[in-house]
């Protein structure tokens, strides 16, 4: 963020400013070394906070406990409605500083926050409860995986209790309870076997780990594989919402963008992306106060639906989305046509750019459900010491769906041409392109991905953890296989229902 800005502060970092957009000096070859290196340090620097910080703060307030679930839905809430604040302020007030003022302000009121943030974070370090490093959960992984190819050929006892566990080894992982055995994903479970060989190491008690594995570790690596699929399904998800960055605004330039009738003010086309986010904050607004307690009545659930739940409505609302830009796309051209103004792309269309506000809004609401409630889902499902990790494939999703929709407009652009080199999208006017076919087709493909959504659901296993007492409590020990249900494994049966889950 320093270099960034101190690029737009000095001249001889930046190209001279061309008002009248013709014969423009371009970037030498140095100038744009200086933004390639800010942006690559802030792909650094991104990668290693965005992960952890919702990690850590989620572990400052101690919500993996399975009697703080309803707290982790408001503590997820509160992080996404707090980062959407800060979209809302750059959409807004730092675009136009940047605008009105200079890009060296536009860029140097962040970076003077960014330093801020940072002071706070340091200040307030002393205070933090910091988890003790136990070891890279990679090396873990890859141990699991080699000691289970190493017994590829020895055949999985029928009783889970003949696996090797080692709860004093796992300690330091498992302090919020072991992982219990699951029948999905046997085939890593080999990696548990006790065979002649680890017999005399574990007479030691020195096991060695790349020939024999725990079955926590065993069930650390098929937590992390039975998270995969719904990590994958957000891919199709942002790339049905990355035309907004594009496509919308390529609409919202050719239509009446006053503010009112009346007034001279115009919205900028980018501006738009307003109202996706005030949607977002909105309902993220609403959620705990309205939603919540209503959905409570009927689903007995203190955190009103389920997390698998709250992502297939994120899911459906994008489809209606996208279904809906596709309609506004064929009113727009039909007044467009109308008005003889096809053929001119440089001319604004008389027709709202009010009308976009519904897919903008949708979109905004779709986040709200899908993306928190994914945000909550890895966190919860994910292993203790692997919680960064699964927070990290939430933003890798989001990092891909954006390649995606990159991908999807070159497909779209090859396969959709006609003989005159015509397609869908052309770069120069859209009003002759067929837009709405693309909305049609994202709305089918999002269609097929809540399917496979729905089946990956229906067939997943929540994470089963044991837990024992806390002094003051019988000390026996809780199997914690779903979010309402607490079973009691010293005497085998159900036990009460967890008021607080």
């Amino acid at each position: 963020m320093i270099i960034i800005t101190i690029s737009a502060f000095l001249p001889q970092f930046h190209p001279p400013q061309c008002p009248t957009q013709v014969n423009c000096k371009e970037a030498s070859q140095s100038q744009l070394s200086v933004l390639y290196v800010s942006l690559f340090l802030t792909a650094i620097g991104l990668g290693g906070t965005r992960p952890s910080v919702v990690a850590f703060a989620a572990d400052q307030l101690d919500i993996s406990k399975p009697k703080k679930q309803a707290t982790s839905w408001n503590f997820f809430n509160w992080y996404y409605l707090l980062l959407s604040l800060a979209s809302l302020s750059a959409l807004t007030l730092v675009v136009y500083i940047q605008d009105r003022v200079s890009w060296g302000w536009g860029l140097g009121i962040p970076t003077i926050a960014m330093v801020v943030a940072f002071v706070a974070f340091l200040v307030g370090s002393p205070l933090y409860q910091k988890a003790k490093p136990e070891g890279s959960p990679f090396v873990r992984v890859a141990q699991v995986i080699v000691a289970a190819i190493k017994k590829r050929g020895v055949e999985v006892p029928v009783d889970d209790k003949l696996l090797y566990e080692n709860k004093d080894l796992d300690a330091g992982i498992s302090k919020d309870g072991q992982l219990v055995h699951t029948n999905q994903l046997r085939w890593f479970d080999r990696a548990a076997i006790i065979t002649q060989d680890d017999t005399v190491h574990l007479l030691t008690n020195s096991p060695k780990l790349w020939q024999i594995a725990t079955v926590h570790r065993v069930e650390e690596l098929k937590s992390m594989i039975r998270l995969l699929p719904f990590v994958s399904t957000g891919i199709l998800f942002v790339m049905a919402y990355s035309h907004q960055g594009s496509f919308t605004i390529m609409q919202a330039r050719t239509m009446d963008r006053h503010i009112t009738k009346t007034s001279s003010f115009e919205i900028p086309p980018a501006s738009m992306a307003v109202f996706d986010v005030l949607a977002l904050i909105i309902t993220l607004a609403l959620y705990d106060r309205l939603f919540v307690p209503f959905a409570s009545r009927f689903t007995k659930n203190p955190a009103g639906i389920t997390c698998l739940q709250r992502m297939g409505v994120g899911f459906a609302v994008n489809i209606c989305a996208t279904l809906v830009g596709s309609f506004v796309e064929i009113k727009r051209k039909h007044v467009a046509r109308d008005h003889k103004l096809i053929d001119q792309p440089t001319q604004i269309i008389p027709i709202s750019v009010y009308w976009l506000v519904p897919q903008y809004t949708l979109h905004g609401v779709a986040q709200a459900f899908y993306q928190v409630g994914k945000l909550e889902f890895l966190y919860d499902q994910s292993p203790e010491s692997m919680k960064s990790t699964a927070m990290a494939l939430y933003w890798i999703a989001i990092g891909l769906g954006q390649y995606a929709g990159t991908l999807m407009v070159t497909l779209v652009h090859k396969y959709s041409a006609d003989k005159n080199g015509r397609n869908w999208l052309p770069d120069r006017n859209i009003n002759k392109g067929r837009l709405e076919y693309y909305y049609m087709l994202v709305t089918g493909i999002q269609v097929v991905n809540l399917v496979y959504y729905y089946i990956c659901a229906w067939f997943y296993t929540y994470k089963p953890l044991e837990e024992v007492a806390k002094s003051g409590e019988d000390g026996d020990l809780e199997l914690v296989v779903d979010n309402n249900m607490v079973v009691d494994v010293i005497n085998g049966h159900e036990g009460k229902e967890a008021k607080d889950t």
